[in-house]
């Protein structure tokens, strides 16, 4: 499906079924609106699908593996041979998400969107625009079809999936070098210098940190991305796994598809993606906040409130990954726990 059909495909949250799941939680036997975030989450969840009968056995968490040019500069602590080594340990199950996934019983679903050589393994799969980005201090990170092409790989990847009976999809990335991106493309979406918005990443010192900053500036006065235009400002200062990130929100909301933002990077993709159609927010879920500066800056601009608030910078949908436990507790008692009316307890009524 193209971006524009995927835009056109979006409709909006089901208010009816929201309602419906609202009534059910407001009936069970406990004070209500107890369970807080946990309930919202579901009556959410209940929007999205258009049903207050939410399921979510099947998940899957969709991990976007690119090399970022800009690694060029000096701005991460190791190269870019990582990004191939890490996406391959995807497809063996050695990674920190693929141990967490299994705890939480999601599927791990690497796709080499751009790593910068060749790589193979079980269940990877190729959608490789190109070896790595170019060095977006000298010009364009990749042209605009480019771009346009890696968020169709995510729409697609997510519409597939969800064809394939998922019911809810994590996002998650891996390659070096994408803090430096993300933090570009949100100093321009949110109209803050790169210093306010630049973390250290995979551990920089403050030498470090401080190129990080400066290849930032220049590869913003270099491009002059428009933050008006999300896919320009992807194409300039983005990378492909942010634009496939990006993708994944949209698709998931075509299919009505509830999908886990992760933590920095992916809220960084997520806010690409509302930019582009502002009808995908409230079909985002937010699992955690991040500890880089801008994490909590992105959750405001998205109107998100995480479940978790642990410190975590990982990447690779770990965060996300984690929430699903949450999730499962949650609908644990939406099922399971008797109502006022079974227990013959008088109902709660609502403070005035």
């Amino acid at each position: 499906m193209t971006l524009q059909e995927t835009i056109r495909a979006i409709g909006p949250f089901d208010e009816a079924a929201a309602a419906r799941a609202r009534r059910r939680w407001n009936s069970l036997a406990k004070p209500l609106g107890s369970l807080g975030q946990l309930e919202e989450a579901v009556i959410q969840i209940a929007g999205i699908t258009g049903s207050e009968r939410v399921r979510l056995k099947k998940r899957a968490v969709v991990v976007m593996c690119a090399d970022n040019g800009v690694v060029e500069e000096g701005v991460t602590q190791c190269d870019n041979s990582v990004t191939a080594i890490v996406t391959e340990n995807f497809t063996t199950g050695t990674t920190s998400v693929c141990c967490m996934a299994r705890a939480a019983g999601a599927d791990v679903v690497p796709v080499d969107i751009g790593v910068a050589r060749e790589v193979d393994g079980p269940g990877l799969i190729h959608h490789k625009l190109a070896f790595g980005t170019d060095n977006m201090t000298k010009g364009p990170a990749m042209t605009r079809e480019q771009a346009v092409e890696a968020v169709e790989t995510g729409i697609n990847i997510a519409m597939g999936l969800a064809n394939e009976g998922y019911r809810i999809l994590a996002t998650g990335e891996m390659g070096i070098g994408n803090t430096t991106t993300s933090s570009a493309v949100t100093s321009v979406f949110l109209g803050r210098s790169p210093a306010e918005v630049t973390g250290r990443g995979a551990g920089l010192s403050s030498e470090g940190l401080e190129r990080k900053i400066r290849a930032i500036e220049r590869a913003v006065a270099v491009n002059r991305p428009d933050p008006e235009d999300a896919v320009d400002v992807l194409a300039k200062v983005g990378g492909f796994d942010l634009a496939g990130l990006a993708g994944v929100f949209l698709g998931g909301a075509a299919a009505r598809v509830p999908v886990l933002v992760d933590g920095f990077i992916s809220a960084a993709a997520a806010l690409a993606a509302v930019r582009i159609c502002p009808a995908v927010r409230p079909y985002l879920i937010a699992s955690h906040v991040s500890k880089e500066p801008a994490g909590r800056m992105l959750m405001r601009e998205l109107e998100l409130s995480p479940f978790l608030d642990a410190g975590m910078c990982l990447g690779e949908g770990t965060g996300a990954v984690a929430a699903l436990p949450v999730l499962d507790m949650a609908l644990a008692v939406y099922d399971e726990m008797a109502t006022f009316t079974e227990t013959s307890i008088e109902e709660y009524q609502p403070l005035v």
